[in-house]
C-alpha cells in the first residue's frame, strides 16, 4: 500500500505535486517518490526536521517507521532566549491567511513614510503579535508565507525604534525576533536585510567591530539568494554608514563607489518588495552626508543639493535629512545665515512628518553654530527649534 499519509499532508500543506515538495526540501524528486512509496526509507536527519516543518506533522504521522515521537525542531536563535516566533506547526489555517496576514504587513510598510512612529508603532507590534499566533497554526508554503511576513513586520518593528524612537535595546531585541522569523521562512535574502540592520546599532555606539561582524554575516547570508543590484549596493551603503559612524570616512566612500558600480551594471534579478528604503537616490544622500564627514564641503554641497531636486515629494523623512545636511555643509563653511535656513527649511518639513533622523541632524547643526550662538540668525532658529510646538512634537514622539 502507498504512503497516502505523506500524499495526503503533502497536498494539504499546498505541495500539489511530488516535484514541488522535493524543490521546497531540496532533495531529488526521486526521493519523493520513494517516501510515498509501500516501503518508505527514513529520511536523514535535517531532512527529516525540514519535512516534518513543512507539513506541520511528525515523522510517525506521516507514515514512516519510527521508535517513539519524532523530536521537535530546535527553535532558531534558542542561544539569545527568544520565544516569540513558534517554530512548530499543526496546520490547521488555510492558505488565505497567508494572503491576508501579507496585506496588512504591505501596508504598514506604506504608512510608515507618512504615520507618526508613535501611531504606527503599537499596530505594528500587535500584528507581530498575530503573526506569532498564526504560525504554529500553520503549514506548508502557507506557514512559510506568514513566517515572511511576520520577518518582515518585526524588521519594520526594529526600524521603528531604532530610526525613529532611539530605543536601541529594545530594537536589538525586535530585530533578533525578525530574523528568527526568516530563518523560519527560510528567507535569507530577507535575513541579510536584518542582519545589515542590525550593524547600525554597534555602529552608532561607535563599536565597529561588531558592525563589522555583522556586514560580514548580511554579505554571507546574501550570496545564499537571487541577490539584486540595489540590495548588493544597499549592503555597501549600510558598510560605509558605519564606517562614517566610526570614524573612517574615507574608507566609507570608497564603498560607495563600489556601490554606485553595482548600481550602473545592474542585475538580472528583481528586488524584494520590503527593499523600499534605497535607491541610486538615496545611495546618493548617503554619499552627500559622507562627504561633509570627510570634509569635502564643495562636493558634499553639490552631491546634496542634486539629491534635493531628484527626491520624490513623497520622501519627506529624507527631506529632511537632506536639508539638515546641506545646513551641516554651510555651517563648516562659516556661513551661519545659510545653515539656519536649511536648518529651519527642514523643521519645516519635522513639523509635517517627523523623523528622529531628521531632528538629530538640526540638532547637530545648532551645536556646530555655537560660536555664533548671538547672531540674529541662531537665535530665530533657537526659537523654531525650542519652540511650544516643535519642543512637544519631539517629546511626545
Amino acid at each position: 500500500v502507498p504512503n497516502t499519509r505523506l500524499k495526503s499532508a503533502r497536498v494539504a500543506a499546498g505541495y500539489h505535486s511530488q516535484q514541488a515538495l522535493a524543490d521546497a526540501l531540496r532533495v531529488g524528486v526521486r526521493q519523493v517518490r520513494r517516501w510515498e512509496s509501500d516501503q518508505p526509507p527514513m529520511p536523514g536527519p535535517e531532512v527529516a526536521q525540514s519535512l516534518a516543518r513543512l507539513l506541520g506533522q511528525d515523522l510517525a504521522a506521516l507514515g514512516f517507521r519510527v521508535d517513539g515521537a519524532f523530536p521537535a525542531r530546535r527553535p532558531v536563535l534558542a542561544a539569545v532566549g527568544l520565544a516569540a516566533v513558534p517554530t512548530q506547526a499543526v496546520g490547521v489555517q488555510p492558505p488565505t491567511a497567508a494572503d491576508d496576514f501579507e496585506a496588512v504587513t504591505r501596508s504598514h510598510r506604506h504608512l510608515y513614510w507618512s504615520v507618526a512612529p508613535a501611531t504606527l508603532h503599537p499596530a505594528v507590534i500587535a500584528h507581530a503579535t498575530l503573526g506569532c499566533a498564526l504560525l504554529p497554526e500553520a503549514a506548508g508554503q502557507t506557514r512559510q508565507r506568514i513566517a515572511a511576513a511576520l520577518a518582515e513586520t518585526y524588521l519594520l518593528g526594529g526600524r521603528i525604534e531604532f530610526f525613529d524612537m532611539r530605543d536601541a535595546d529594545r530594537a536589538q531585541q525586535t530585530l533578533l525576533r525578525a530574523l528568527q522569523a526568516a530563518g523560519e521562512a527560510d528567507d535569507p535574502l530577507l535575513g541579510a536585510g536584518i542582519l545589515a540592520h542590525m550593524a547600525f546599532i554597534p555602529a552608532w555606539a561607535g563599536d565597529r567591530e561588531a558592525a563589522v561582524e555583522r556586514i560580514v554575516a548580511a554579505r554571507t547570508y546574501v550570496r545564499r539568494g537571487p541577490a539584486s543590484a540595489e540590495l548588493l549596493a544597499w549592503l555597501d551603503a549600510v558598510e560605509a554608514e558605519c564606517e562614517t559612524r566610526c570614524g573612517h570616512p574615507r574608507t566609507a566612500l570608497h564603498l560607495i563607489g563600489h556601490a554606485e558600480d553595482v548600481l550602473a551594471n545592474g542585475s538580472d534579478h528583481d528586488s524584494p518588495a520590503w527593499l523600499d528604503w534605497f535607491s541610486a537616490v538615496r545611495l546618493a544622500a548617503f554619499k552627500g552626508n559622507t562627504q561633509l564627514k570627510a570634509g569635502h564641503l564643495p562636493q558634499a554641497r553639490a552631491t546634496l543639493l542634486g539629491v534635493l531636486d531628484a527626491l520624490d515629494p513623497a520622501e519627506e523623512k529624507q527631506q529632511a535629512v537632506v536639508l539638515g545636511d546641506l545646513a551641516a555643509v554651510e555651517a563648516a563653511a562659516g556661513d551661519p545665515d545659510a545653515a539656519c535656513l536649511y536648518a529651519l527649511r527642514a523643521l519645516d518639513q519635522l513639523e509635517r512628518t517627523w523623523y528622529a533622523m531628521g531632528m538629530d541632524r538640526v540638532r547637530e547643526v545648532r551645536r556646530a553654530l555655537a560660536p555664533h550662538q548671538h547672531e540674529r540668525c541662531v537665535r530665530e532658529l533657537d526659537d523654531r527649534l525650542y519652540g511650544w510646538a516643535t519642543t512637544v512634537s519631539a517629546l511626545a514622539r
